[in-house]
């Protein structure tokens, strides 16, 4: 099925790629390979559309991390998470699979794999709960600075003045707000390998700032919420009538400026239960009365671009639903 332009997901939103994706990511899979079909059917950028989706390479299954070489068992809804952070905390936050090994850095609360050609993140995982996420009177984000990275060479880096009168926020991918655990923890998301040049108003400060409302709001009624975020270079066809991947570069070390940027939350009830939900944004000023509802996508939509897959660690059986679709 044709990918949906950002012009029809802002006018109308994505409700008939929803429905068919759906089919796409359940039953595309087989009982030997239960990831990808071989005769599953690849995306298809058509001339009459303004952007797309590319298809990507089928990606090797990885097993979750387990540190220590033991087994991460897994957390029975209703049980009081573990509240302390540092290493031990990536089998807990990864146990769905990592989308990539390429370049990963653990944080004390996110872990996230860093992109060294466009200098931010491919991927950033949380693992986010009621308890996580109360206000720590003793936390404060007005004290934290936005720095480099130092465990990421020199060369690949992205620095402060990339940003300097770019026009763009210094967006967060794992958000600041997800984590009041301590202060060490709201350090670490200002480190510039979990920034991504955003589009400020309109988009950092509103529509993708709701978006991350939004996944804190789940775990009012979810035991666990494994959220994965990251940017997007999508395709679009230009007046020539060819499709190309454009993106705008940023500072001296070229930073790459995201077309769109996917957020995928994998929700677990208090029954144990997974419920999945996937959004694509654009990169650009988004008007305040479009639902957050009309930027979901199918899963495969996500994973075709980014050339990775989502929660890879968790068989698609245990998903009950999809973007509230019965699976």
């Amino acid at each position: 099925m044709p990918p949906t332009g950002t012009a029809k997901i802002l006018a109308a939103g994505i409700s008939a790629v929803a429905v068919g994706g759906l089919g796409g990511f359940v039953l595309g899979r087989s009982t030997s390979d239960p990831r990808r079909s071989a005769s599953h059917t690849p995306f298809v950028v058509h001339a009459d559309q303004k952007d797309g989706l590319q298809p990507a390479a089928t990606q090797t299954a990885l097993a979750p991390y387990n540190p220590q070489n033991k087994t991460v068992a897994p957390m029975p809804g209703g049980v009081a998470p573990d509240l302390s952070v540092g290493p031990h905390r990536v089998g807990e936050i990864m146990k769905h699979g990592f989308p990539t090994t390429d370049t990963v850095r653990s944080r004390s609360d996110y872990v996230l794999a860093y992109d060294r050609k466009n200098r931010t993140a491919l991927w950033v995982a949380e693992h986010l709960t009621a308890e996580r996420l109360k206000d720590r009177t003793k936390v404060s984000r007005s004290g934290c600075d936005f720095k480099d990275d130092p465990s990421i060479h020199p060369y690949f880096r992205s620095t402060n003045e990339d940003y300097f009168r770019s026009g763009f926020d210094r967006g967060h991918l794992a958000a600041a707000g997800n984590h009041w655990i301590n202060q060490e923890s709201m350090d670490e998301t200002f480190y510039l390998s979990n920034i991504s040049p955003q589009v400020g108003v309109g988009f950092n400060r509103d529509a993708w700032n709701k978006l991350e409302q939004y996944a804190r709001f789940k775990t009012k009624s979810c035991s666990n919420v494994y959220v994965l975020t990251g940017p997007l270079y999508l395709p679009s066809m230009l007046e020539d009538g060819k499709t190309y991947v454009k993106y705008q570069v940023i500072g001296m070390s070229n930073v790459a400026v995201p077309t769109h940027f996917f957020k995928a939350l994998l929700c677990q009830s208090p029954s144990g239960e997974y419920h999945l939900e996937t959004y694509v944004m654009p990169n650009k000023a988004i008007d305040d009365k479009i639902p957050l509802q009309a930027f979901q996508v199918p899963p495969d939509t996500i994973e075709r671009s980014a050339g990775f897959l989502l929660f890879e660690g968790l068989p698609r059986t245990a998903v009950k639903t999809v973007n509230g679709k019965k699976t």
